[in-house]
C-alpha cells in the first residue's frame, strides 16, 4: 500500500480524530488542524483558527509549503440552531463562513501539489439534515453548499486524476452532538424517531467511509455525496 499525507481539519476529536487513528495505524501521515492542541495526537497536529480568514489562510498555505499531501478531508464545521422567526443574521453568516471558508482554503492551498501528481482525495463532510431537519435551516443551507461544491470541484478535477466526493453522516455521537444533545434528551429522541436503526452512529463507522473514498479502491467514485446514516435519508419512520 502506497503511504501518504491527508490533511484533516477539526482532527482532535469525534470524526476527525477517529479517522486521523484509523489512518495512522494504515501507516498513512496525517496532518491534522483544531485550536486545541494534543500530545497524544497520532500525527502532526497544528493550532489554526479559521475565524481569522487571513491568518488561517497564510496558516494553511504554509502547510501546503512544507508537506507533500495526497489529499484533504473537511471535516471541521459548525453547528447553531433555529427555528424560522429566530434565525440571526449575523448567526447565518457565521455558520455559512466557518462551514465554507475552510474547504474553499484547504482545496485551494493543496491543489497545486495534486494536480502536479496526477492523484488526489477530497473529502467533504455534509449531513443528514441536507434532506430536511428542524431547527437547522443555517446549517443544513451550508451543508447542502458542501454538496453543491463537491459536485463542481468532482467535474474541473477529474481529468487530474482528483476525486471528490462527500460524506453526509446521521447523528454520530460526537463532543459537537452531545453539546445540543443530551443522552436521554426530547432532541435524541427526535433524531432517533428518523433512524431506521434506532440508534447514533459511531465515529469510527464514518471513518471507515472516508477511509475507504480516500483509497485507490475508490478511483473512479467522485462527485457523490453518500449518506451514512442508519437509513435515515431512505424515508422517515414514526415512534
Amino acid at each position: 500500500m502506497t503511504k501518504r499525507t491527508f490533511l484533516i481539519t477539526g482532527a482532535s476529536k469525534g470524526i476527525g480524530r477517529a479517522l486521523s487513528e484509523r489512518l495512522a495505524a494504515a501507516g498513512h501521515h496525517v496532518v491534522g488542524v483544531a485550536r486545541g492542541k494534543d500530545p497524544a495526537f497520532p500525527g502532526t497536529l497544528v493550532s489554526i483558527d479559521f475565524s481569522d480568514s487571513k491568518a488561517s489562510g497564510e496558516a494553511i498555505a504554509e502547510l501546503a509549503r512544507r508537506y507533500d499531501f495526497d489529499g484533504v478531508v473537511n471535516n471541521l464545521g459548525m453547528v447553531r440552531m433555529h427555528r424560522l422567526g429566530e434565525i440571526d443574521l449575523d448567526d447565518l453568516d457565521d455558520i455559512l463562513r466557518g462551514n465554507l471558508h475552510p474547504a474553499v482554503q484547504t482545496v485551494q492551498a493543496i491543489l497545486p501539489t495534486l494536480k502536479s501528481k496526477g492523484w488526489g482525495r477530497i473529502v467533504n463532510l455534509s449531513s443528514l439534515v441536507v434532506v430536511g431537519m428542524a431547527q437547522r435551516s443555517a446549517y443544513a443551507s451550508a451543508k447542502a453548499a458542501i454538496n453543491s461544491f463537491t459536485r463542481t470541484w468532482a467535474l474541473e478535477l477529474a481529468e487530474f486524476g482528483i476525486t471528490v466526493n462527500a460524506v453526509a453522516p446521521g447523528p454520530i455521537e460526537t463532543e459537537m452532538f452531545r453539546q445540543n444533545t443530551p443522552v436521554g434528551s426530547e432532541a435524541e429522541q427526535r433524531f432517533l424517531s428518523v433512524i431506521p436503526m434506532r440508534r447514533l452512529g459511531k465515529p469510527e463507522e464514518i471513518a471507515a467511509t472516508i477511509a475507504f473514498l480516500l483509497s485507490d479502491d475508490a478511483a473512479y467514485i467522485t462527485g457523490q455525496t453518500l449518506f451514512v446514516d442508519g437509513g435515515g435519508s431512505t424515508g422517515r419512520v414514526a415512534l
